[in-house]
């Protein structure tokens, strides 16, 4: 009963979003952000950073409220320091993200619009590589649009800090690349409804074990934005999908 009170008053509060309708000014970007960490024409591994909600060409680089951990540009060379030789990292910022907690923060639009454009980059990436996309936050659903439509090449899928992939499991991606998950103990998505009702909301969290991703440990991440810390246990998971020796987190 508990659990069925619950879902309803959290239903009701997506409702409530959805009905108000929270103004949000778009940003159209006249072409995609990129900051690139390492040598694209050699490596053989590369990765694709995808990121979430407030993220904004005026903030790709020194990171959303000057908060530098937050910039994807940084986690991007963060990244790449700690994979291997033969590694490149892109940060990919090519959709107009979400701002705040808006309408636009629990709906798909926006990330039905970036899968598209997110496809045919990476279809455009040096065809002697394989790619693994990392999609952080509202990031993770940008993933899971793409994921139908994403080239052979791409191996591996990393949803941190999601919020919901819209799907309820990985079988539901219809990809042949591997997922990957993991969220903070202390990361607010967490308290996040695996909800979605009208449209609202993005269902099961990739974290939840009957989705099926493969545990990804980032138990030392500090909230919604440590998943790059240097040092980290969390960065080293990251580093090790994309250097090919990472571990199942059980």
């Amino acid at each position: 009963m508990t659990s069925w009170i619950l879902r309803t008053i959290a239903a009701l509060v997506i409702g409530a979003l959805l009905a108000i309708g929270l103004p949000e000014a778009r940003s159209p970007l006249p072409a995609a952000v990129l900051a690139v960490a390492g040598d694209l024409s050699t490596a053989t591994r590369i990765a694709v950073l995808v990121p979430g909600a407030d993220t904004t060409p005026a903030n790709f680089h020194s990171g959303l409220g000057g908060v530098l951990r937050r910039s994807p540009a940084w986690q991007a060379r963060q990244l790449a320091d700690a994979a291997g030789p033969g590694t490149a990292v892109v940060a990919w910022l090519g959709y107009d993200t979400p701002r705040g907690i808006g309408r636009t923060a629990i709906r798909s639009e926006r990330a039905v619009a970036a899968a598209d454009t997110l496809v045919r980059y990476v279809s455009g990436l040096p065809p002697h590589a394989t790619v693994v996309l990392v999609g952080h936050s509202y990031g993770s659903v940008v993933l899971a649009y793409a994921a139908p439509r994403l080239p052979v090449a791409v191996t591996d899928l990393v949803a941190i800090g999601s919020p919901g992939m819209d799907v309820d499991s990985v079988a539901d991606l219809r990809t042949t690349a591997r997922l990957w998950a993991g969220s903070a103990p202390d990361d607010w998505t967490r308290r996040i409804p695996p909800l979605r009702v009208f449209g609202a909301g993005h269902g099961r969290h990739p974290t939840d074990p009957a989705f099926g991703a493969l545990p990804l440990d980032v138990h030392d991440a500090d909230g919604h934005d440590g998943y790059f810390q240097p040092g980290t246990v969390s960065l080293a998971s990251i580093a090790g999908v994309l250097d090919e020796k990472a571990v199942v987190s059980l």
